[in-house]
């Protein structure tokens, strides 16, 4: 009986071998088969070790991609990345073509999830009728809230920025997160809960803790991740965030159509809600916050600014509703690839093209206003803030570009016309260069620990 038992277990424990071995000859050949589909892309060559590579693509990233881009111009190539991985880099040319692929060839939900390593940190990034929602509900009523948006700008401006009777150090970046955090949570959450002191915090707070928990589960082992990640406390501190609750405006909207997507769980619709902050809220921060840096050095820019501005608001009842937004013109400004690959494009180097935009290094504030002033219909269209094409990507391509752009693009003219309709700023300590981004990785951000001077003027005042 014991011999039969032990045979039992010999036999059990050879065929677990051999469903080993027969599981890693699968793994060594689809690896070898992925490599070699990738070998046929050119590659962005390094001689660098795994860590000195992995500090270049830290420190120089924007860097990198414009070299490969100058390097490789028209055709896809292969950028290795700092945590192992190969990306496929495809020129402007090609995201047409791959604009058409179905989902179940290129997905979009795929890649995000990678990112944002959404099996650990439990974000709701591929929720469609979220996305529908704001197309459907809040694109078409922008026209009605636009004046409603411009109070609350008004209003929360005047709270973060102080009188400036002289000129008084502005730490802008801070000032204009709160700001937007006040004015996106008017359409998000309705006026009530965005004023909320714990609504705000969340609002405000998600993104930085979201960029912490995705960090940290990257810096795992991926083997650990499974049994550690959800113990690490910057994934818990995450999941902390997603108990808020207001059924009005936005969220309302979303409660209205969840019933068509058979989405039942308020805790999904908060999770949805925490998206579209972390979407829309720093982006349009980082935005505006640039916008005052270029004009702070460029002063030459700001009184035609005002003078359009005062024109539209005036030809509109004094308030900047979506056709005074729409007059604010200058302020508008065949290779296989395996399954699994990320797909990119390189967006700055795009930008700094001179072949798409000549003497792009240059600062020129009006230059797209010039191009759609001088151009047809088609070329006026092209050339839009919110306009996504092959040339333009700052919000995304084809059928997953930011639905929650044009609201972006409302509220970020909205709170530099109100800057630049009622003060002066300038640079601290007479410093003529702009302000530095800091870089890390892909990351580019505005430094926010440098003040601008501010200082109450009037829309005639054209001596600053």
């Amino acid at each position: 009986m014991e011999v039969q038992y032990i045979l039992g277990i010999l036999h059990n424990l050879d065929l677990a071998i051999w469903a080993v071995l027969i599981f890693i000859a699968f793994v060594l050949v689809t690896q070898a088969h992925y490599k070699a589909q990738l070998a046929k892309l050119p590659t962005f060559e390094t001689d660098k070790g795994n860590e000195k590579w992995r500090r270049t693509c830290s420190d120089s990233a924007r860097m990198l991609y414009q070299e490969g881009h100058k390097k490789f111009k028209d055709q896809a190539w292969i950028m290795p990345t700092s945590d192992g991985r190969k990306n496929v880099v495809v020129p402007g040319r090609l995201l047409s073509e791959l604009s058409k692929l179905p989902e179940t060839v290129l997905s979009f939900p795929t890649a995000i999830n990678k990112v944002l390593e959404v099996k650990y940190t439990k974000v709701a990034p591929d929720e469609p009728f979220a996305p529908y929602c704001i197309k459907a509900d809040l694109n078409p009523a922008l026209s009605r809230l636009n004046p409603i948006i411009y109070r609350e700008v008004e209003n929360a401006l005047e709270d973060e920025i102080p009188q400036c009777e002289d000129w008084t150090p502005v730490f802008i970046y801070r000032k204009l997160l709160n700001t937007v955090a006040k004015v996106s949570g008017r359409i998000f959450v309705g006026a009530e809960l965005s004023h909320n002191k714990d609504y705000l915090d969340t609002a405000i707070n998600y993104t930085i803790e979201l960029g912490n928990a995705v960090q940290a589960v990257k810096q795992m082992k991926p083997w650990l991740r499974p049994f550690l990640a959800w113990k690490l406390p910057e994934v818990q501190q995450l999941n902390k965030r997603s108990r808020y609750q207001k059924p009005d405006d936005m969220l309302q909207w979303f409660l209205n159509r969840s019933e068509d997507y058979k989405v039942h769980s308020t805790r999904r619709i908060v999770k949805m809600q925490l998206l579209v902050i972390f979407a829309g809220i720093h982006n349009t921060t980082v935005t505006a916050t640039n916008v005052l840096y270029n004009l702070a050095v460029s002063p030459e820019y700001m009184q035609p600014l005002r003078e359009e501005i005062c024109k539209a608001i005036s030809d509109n009842d004094g308030t900047l509703t979506s056709r005074a937004l729409q007059q604010v013109e200058k302020l508008d400004s065949g290779q296989y690839i395996p399954p699994g690959t990320s797909i990119e494009a390189p967006l700055q180097a795009i930008y700094q093209d001179d072949s798409n935009y000549p003497d792009s290094d240059t600062f020129a504030g009006f230059r797209f206003y010039k191009i759609r002033q001088g151009g047809g219909a088609t070329v006026h269209a092209r050339n839009q803030f919110v306009t996504s094409n092959e040339q333009n990507l700052v919000f995304g391509y084809g059928k997953h570009a930011c639905p929650g752009r044009f609201l972006a693009a409302a509220e970020i003219k909205m709170i530099v016309s109100k800057i630049l309709l009622t003060y002066g700023f300038k640079n601290a300590d007479n410093w003529t260069e702009r302000y530095s981004n800091y870089e890390v990785g892909r990351l580019n951000m505005p430094e926010r620990a440098i003040p601008l001077l501010f200082r109450k003027t009037t829309a005639q005042d054209s001596s600053l």
